[in-house]
């Protein structure tokens, strides 16, 4: 098996476990997985109708679908019958009406139950799909060798997962990517983003300077699919995202012109909303209700990455193509050809009840 820069073959088709497979991520890994030739099984749950788009999409391929929730369903092992590599990617990641508790059992105890799973199943890789969140509010280029200073639960658990899976390595050949903001095609997160600088109503809180590192999902699933069969990713820890980093106002510059719309620049003060979001949180979390602002909401305008990608091209011969303005206009493309978005305003479908965050998936 391996891969190179042009290339997300392996040299032979793979079954591929697919954990999280109905998410944005993961059904995008699936679709172009089957695309060449391998045969990819999606394990997932549909709570929204993101999900719910992704599940007639992975039909329509035929592609094999199992429900189950990672965080507290037993594996059975009849799942692993001709599975060559599991692609892990379930998380729970934004949801702010679960305690705590919910994180670390699907986030930490669902994939230990996950990897000894596929170590009693014999599989030949197994690859965990980590998060640029373990690095919280870091300053700076990270690479591998930063060292991680998660600042919520999400970052936490994600970063305890992320350890165990690479303790693992004597025993199941493990590889770990830390995955930048993933937008393009099939993203249903930055839809409400792409409606309201179309509408001109997407004010920027704050200064807008802060940096994200994104990568386009289809520079993503070739790393990912790399990952499964090249033998230097064996043991490895990688970051992937794409190949600059952008402001947020730059990002949305993007985005405007990527729907022939002028950015207004409108700026809003981050104090009153960083309060605002505090207080909803103390108030409806506890009661299990979804605050509609939350501070992790709030990541968007205020965290910045800048990341290198170095490692993966070195070792594994990956390197991202696509830029912040190509991406957003093929995400936007993609928007209009499913009725999300026109040239006269909001399409016709119903956007899920997802929120733009930045650290991570």
């Amino acid at each position: 098996m391996g891969g190179d820069a042009n290339t997300d073959e392996t040299d032979s088709p793979l079954g591929i476990l697919i954990t999280g497979g109905t998410g944005f991520i993961g059904s995008r890994l699936a679709l172009h997985a089957r695309s060449m030739g391998h045969r990819p099984v999606v394990l997932g749950l549909v709570r929204n109708p993101a999900e719910e788009a992704n599940l007639r999409e992975l039909r329509a391929a035929s592609i094999a679908i199992e429900h189950l929730d990672i965080g507290g369903d037993g594996v059975p092992e009849r799942l692993f019958d001709d599975i060559d590599v599991v692609v892990h990617l379930a998380a729970a990641q934004h949801e702010m009406n679960i305690p705590d508790a919910r994180f670390r059992e699907v986030n930490v105890e669902g994939t230990a139950r996950l990897l000894e799973a596929a170590r009693a199943a014999g599989v030949r890789r197994f690859v965990y799909g980590s998060t640029i969140g373990v690095y919280g509010h870091h300053r700076g280029v990270a690479d591998e060798e930063t060292p991680p200073a998660p600042d919520n639960i999400y970052g936490h658990t994600k970063l305890e997962a992320e350890r165990l899976v690479l303790a693992s390595g004597g025993e199941l050949p493990v590889t770990a990517v830390r995955i930048a903001e993933t937008y393009g095609p099939g993203d249903w997160r930055l839809l409400k983003m792409f409606r309201a600088v179309q509408k001109g109503r997407f004010p920027l809180i704050g200064a807008g300077r802060n940096l994200h590192h994104p990568i386009y999902v289809d520079d993503l699933v070739r790393g990912l699919l790399t990952a499964c069969g090249h033998p230097a990713a064996v043991g490895e820890l990688f970051v992937m995202a794409g190949p600059e980093a952008v402001t947020t106002e730059q990002m949305v510059e993007a985005v405007a012109a990527a729907l022939h719309r002028p950015h207004a620049g409108l700026h809003l003060p981050l104090w009153p909303f960083t309060l605002s979001a505090a207080l909803m949180e103390t108030v409806l979390r506890p009661l299990g209700i979804q605050p509609p602002l939350h501070r992790r909401r709030l990541d968007f305008f205020t965290k910045s990455f800048a990341l290198r990608t170095g490692k993966a091209r070195r070792l594994l011969g990956w390197e991202p193509v696509i830029g912040f303005a190509e991406g957003a206009r093929r995400t936007a493309a993609w928007y209009r050809e499913h009725g999300l978005i026109d040239a006269n305003g909001l399409g016709e479908s119903e956007s899920p009840e997802e929120e733009i965050h930045a650290p991570g998936r």
